[in-house]
């Protein structure tokens, strides 16, 4: 262990599910953001209310990497269940913070890390009265202690507190701050503080904000004029509707009446939350809804009828570990495949690929846009790790020239000096027909049909009428390629290679090409963010001897598609999957690359996420 390593290390909490840690964690993580050092937290929760392990992870780094490392120079262990799996995953010369109101088993002992004992439980009944309280406030404690062992500044954490408990809850303030102040002083009197690893304020976070991706998309529904949202509550995508809830109250509440201005519903499953979705944006409101894998699959039929009806509506897919119910608060990126062809039939969708929470929020608003410009359902693949934790991202910009693009929209004006409107009729030629918003003239109505249907919109089962709007979807779908956001790419003169991801494995791949490139090796990289690819991808794919596409499923969801949607030989693609729940980290991908490069040393990269 460096004698004197700043602002460049991780440690782990784990606690009880349901005892108030995340609390603790929270202004753990907040701390140490408003301190100015470059901070990235992940929370491994249980499926269930309470009772089960939880960890929360921080990963502190001065270069602002964000990726999960599975290397802990701290472990905060307050669950005795876990003690045995916590000391095992502590790095050799580390440091274990336990309660030892309790003796800890010799059989646990490991010569090559230092144990560091307070007594919580024992300071926590000495000083506080009521078995809930003592329980709350020895988890706060815990955060005294390693702001003493780590250097987090005190008077940023008692500013925390009174922006949280203010002077309406004064009581909570100072019983809070003087738990935090007993593992603190604690700590000072027994222990050499601060610890060889520390933290010391920077000044990174300076044009920064601490966000999680649901809040985010939230808010960027707000901000592209989304006025319906209905959802059926599933982990991890309720908090999307819980935030966007939270902020139509104080934007889309009439100031003069009172009134929402916004349909927020809660129905009674997936399938009547699509229903809902699509009748809306049939009339005319922007709408979307929140789910995960499986609801996606629960919305199949309804996908498709707004894909062949040609109803613009947004689907937030925040993906979760599967199949059937997986592991429910787990990550993964296993609904690429089922996103970009959801529903029966020959179908194809625009998705998009956010790698963080400013990337959910501008391409919420995206979202829109493309849903209504191409009058089709759009899908936004978000995950647990973007969605549910904090990230540490560039303050959001705002343009308040924005207008939204509505896309072919007759009004009663137009409608008025057109002889007969047809819903399905490719006037321009670029495959969208125009569409109309019910009530604003007799003209302009339809029949909008999940059937059969001609461009006049009637009904039929004629091969040649048939085919001839469905190769239009196509089409239409097919130009949507350069209207996604583009794809990011970074290029080497020498590179011969490249990497290929989505999502939120940029910054473990982004990491990993550091080391690989100090290890004498060259690669492009390139980060999809939307489909329907682009000429662009084809071409940077077309330009290297080998791709290494790097994602969290297991069967290689994004190379198939690649291999599928571009012209690009499947020999010129290679696979490193993770995909056992946990965020990726630059060690899966060093390991992985440099299996499948052939070099030497490599050890197995574990599919099951270390």
């Amino acid at each position: 262990m460096t004698a004197d390593r700043v602002n460049d290390f991780a440690f782990k909490i784990g606690t009880v599910n349901g005892t108030g840690s995340a609390s603790a964690n929270g202004l753990i993580m907040q701390s140490i953001f408003r301190m100015g050092v470059p901070v990235s937290g992940k929370n491994v929760f249980p499926s269930n209310i309470q009772g089960l392990p939880t960890w929360y992870e921080i990963r502190v780094n001065r270069s602002g990497h964000v990726a999960r490392t599975p290397q802990f120079d701290v472990i905060v262990a307050m669950n005795p269940q876990t003690y045995a799996q916590d000391i095992e995953e502590l790095s050799t010369g580390g440091w274990l913070l336990y309660d030892s109101s309790w003796p800890m088993a010799d059989t646990l002992a490991r010569g090559d890390v230092s144990f560091v004992g307070i007594p919580f439980a024992e300071l926590c009944i000495q000083n506080f009265e009521g078995g809930r309280e003592r329980i709350l406030m020895k988890n706060i404690a815990y955060a005294g202690a390693l702001a003493a062992l780590l250097q987090i500044d005190m008077d940023v954490i008692r500013g925390l507190l009174e922006e949280t408990f203010g002077e309406r809850k004064r009581h909570l303030l100072d019983s809070n701050f003087k738990a935090i102040r007993l593992g603190h002083d604690y700590a000072v009197e027994h222990f050499e503080c601060p610890l060889p690893i520390r933290l010391e304020r920077m000044n990174k976070n300076d044009d920064s904000i601490l966000i999680d991706g649901n809040t985010a998309a939230g808010l960027g529904c707000i901000y592209a004029g989304a006025t319906v949202a209905a959802w059926y509550p599933i982990t991890p995508s309720t908090s999307l509707v819980d935030a966007f809830t939270a902020f139509s109250k104080r934007l889309r509440t009439d100031p003069e009446s009172g009134k929402s201005r916004a349909a927020i519903i809660q129905a009674e499953d997936e399938l009547a939350a699509a229903g809902i979705v699509i009748g809306a944006g049939w009339a005319g409101a922007r709408s979307f809804t929140s789910t995960s894998g499986p609801g996606i699959s629960l919305m199949g039929e309804f996908i498709g009828l707004a894909y062949y009806a040609e109803v613009p509506c947004v689907f937030f897919d925040v993906e979760r570990v599967g199949p059937s119910t997986g592991m429910p608060t787990r990550t993964q990126q296993g609904d690429v495949m089922t996103c970009a062809y959801a529903s029966h039939g020959d179908t194809k969708h625009i998705c998009l690929y956010p790698k963080d929470p400013k990337e959910c929020f501008e391409f919420a608003v995206a979202s829109f846009d493309l849903a209504e410009r191409f009058q089709t359902p759009v899908f936004l693949l978000s995950d647990l790790d973007i969605g549910m934790n904090d990230w540490v991202v560039p303050s959001f910009q705002w343009d308040d020239e924005y207008r939204p693009d509505r896309g072919k929209v007759l009004g009663a004006e137009e409608l008025e000096g057109i002889e007969t409107f047809y819903r399905y009729l490719d006037v321009d030629g670029d495959g969208i027909p125009y569409r109309t918003i019910p009530g604003e003239h007799a003209k302009g109505a339809y029949f909008t049909r999940g059937s059969g249907h001609t461009k006049y919109g009637h009904y039929t089962e004629d091969s040649e009428d048939y085919l001839e709007v469905v190769d239009r979807l196509k089409q239409k779908i097919a130009n949507a390629a350069d209207a996604v956001p583009a794809p990011e790419i970074r290029s080497r003169p020498d590179a011969t290679l490249a990497l290929i991801t989505i999502g939120g494995c940029d910054g473990g791949v982004r990491e990993a090409l550091e080391e690989l490139e100090a290890d004498g090796l060259r690669f492009d990289y390139m980060r999809i963010r939307g489909f329907p690819f682009s000429s662009e991808v084809t071409r940077f794919m077309e330009s290297h001897e080998l791709n290494i596409v790097i994602e969290q499923n297991r069967d290689a969801q994004l190379r198939s598609l690649l291999t599928i949607e571009t012209s690009v030989a499947k020999e010129k693609l290679a696979s490193v999957c993770v995909y056992g729940g946990l965020p990726m980290s630059a060690h899966h991908v060093l390991t992985g690359v440099r299996e499948r490069l052939g070099i030497q040393g490599a050890t197995t990269a574990k599919g099951a996420g270390a």
